[in-house]
Order: structure tokens, then C-alpha cells, then sequence
């Protein structure tokens, strides 16, 4: 965990994932309400990829808006939730 992608010499695998803002904490569905629209949400995706480029990170991605299979192994000690919009 003190380490970064950087740290290690790491790769990146970047792909779009429009579950990541679904709001699930009422009901049996998850809100996608306050999501961004798909024209803003690949402008996001394709300037962080070009940041991480820019930076000298290898990168390779998904499609944007399309039904990917991704395998991989998830590989360290925790998962944090990361929200500044929200207290918990």
C-alpha cells in the first residue's frame, strides 16, 4: 500500500464502467441519476487516458460504451471508497 503504479514500474488498464457513480444506498435498484451524460463521460475518459500517457505511463484501454469481458486479479489488501460528495 505505500507503493504507486509508478513506484512498481506498473501498467494501466483503463475501461469505462458507467455502474462506478450508481447510488445504492435506498431501494432494491441503484440510481444512476446524478451520473454524467455519455458525451461528457468519455471526454473525461479520453483526457485521463492522455494524462496518463502525457506522464509516461503505458496504458492500455477498453472501447468506450461497449459490453467488455475484463479478467484480472486483484492483487492487494483492501478496496477504498473514494466519494468527496458524500459523509458517511
Amino acid at each position: 500500500m505505500n507503493l504507486s503504479v509508478e513506484d512498481v514500474g506498473g501498467e494501466l488498464l483503463i475501461v469505462s464502467q458507467f455502474t462506478l457513480y450508481g447510488d445504492a444506498r435506498k431501494g432494491n435498484r441503484p440510481s444512476f441519476i446524478n451520473s454524467s451524460s455519455a458525451d461528457k463521460a468519455e471526454k473525461y475518459y479520453e483526457i485521463l487516458i492522455q494524462k496518463l500517457k502525457d506522464d509516461g505511463f503505458k496504458v492500455e484501454t477498453g472501447k468506450f460504451q461497449t459490453h467488455m469481458k475484463v479478467s484480472l486479479i486483484n492483487d492487494g489488501p483492501v478496496t477504498i471508497q473514494l466519494d468527496s460528495e458524500r459523509l458517511y
